[in-house]
């Protein structure tokens, strides 16, 4: 087994102490979790802050096992400043995609109450108050009012997306070695292990589950895929340029 390297040391002790504090201080969340743009409770550095923060034991675990086990191999080979680079880079996109989503689905909801008359502010201050107008269910329905309320008021946390760059790297620096789930304990080459997982992992939220969350309210499915497109594009790039001055070693 690989011995645990610094960067990523240092960086499953800083998810540690997060996920400490906001057990012993709950109103962390409404700082550092990733809320919509438009929600007041939005602030400018959650794209960066929310990749720090763990819904629970389960959660914190499965990420912070999967940082030492795959960022420890490739801290090893890159060095510790082009591995934060792109470890931040990938919770980024997570961010940024998760985010565009969330702005897809909460605006073709509100469309459709604008267009029948409602105001934009009128329904952002009932939302704000957790609350929703009855009326509006005669408009989206129960599914649409749920999509409407989720994606406006449930903050997006952890660090899934820059995990599943991690993941994604891997898979292009070692794609013959042999990976297994805990559940599934049958070993599988990373070229096919990767692209499986995240395949999975997207229907399963198109279904309104996730492989480590449970139902539209866990983990943000497009935030994996974030995370995992943002490495896919990184390693193409570099893999593409390294026999020019910009080398990937």
């Amino acid at each position: 087994m690989m011995n645990i390297t610094p960067v990523v040391k240092q960086l499953l002790i800083i998810n540690i102490i997060f996920f400490i504090g906001s057990q012993i201080v709950p109103l962390a969340e409404s700082y550092f979790a990733l809320y919509y743009f438009e929600n007041p409770m939005f602030k400018f550095w959650q794209p960066l802050s929310h990749m720090f923060m763990h819904g629970g034991i389960a959660h914190i675990f499965f990420n912070m096992f999967a940082l030492y086990s795959f960022g420890s191999a490739l801290e090893h080979f890159w060095g510790g400043n082009k591995f934060l680079f792109f470890y931040i880079s990938c919770g980024l996109g997570a961010a940024l995609l998760h985010s565009f989503i969330n702005y897809l689905e909460f605006r073709n909801e509100l469309s459709y109450l604008l267009d029948s008359g409602f105001k934009k502010d009128d329904v952002l201050s009932l939302l704000n108050q957790n609350m929703f107008d009855q009326r509006w269910l005669n408009v989206i329905g129960q599914d649409g009012v749920d999509a409407l309320s989720i994606s406006y008021r449930v903050p997006a946390v952890g660090a899934s997306g820059a995990v599943y760059g991690l993941l994604v790297a891997f898979a292009f620096m070692f794609p013959n070695a042999e990976l297994a789930l805990m559940f599934i304990p049958i070993p599988i080459k990373a070229k096919y292990f990767v692209p499986g997982i995240l395949a999975i992992d997207l229907f399963l939220g198109f279904k309104g589950s996730s492989i480590f969350g449970a139902g539209s309210t866990g983990i943000a499915h497009f935030a994996h895929i974030g995370g995992a497109l943002t490495g896919f594009i990184m390693m193409w790039y570099w893999k593409k340029n390294q026999f020019n001055h910009k080398r990937w070693n």
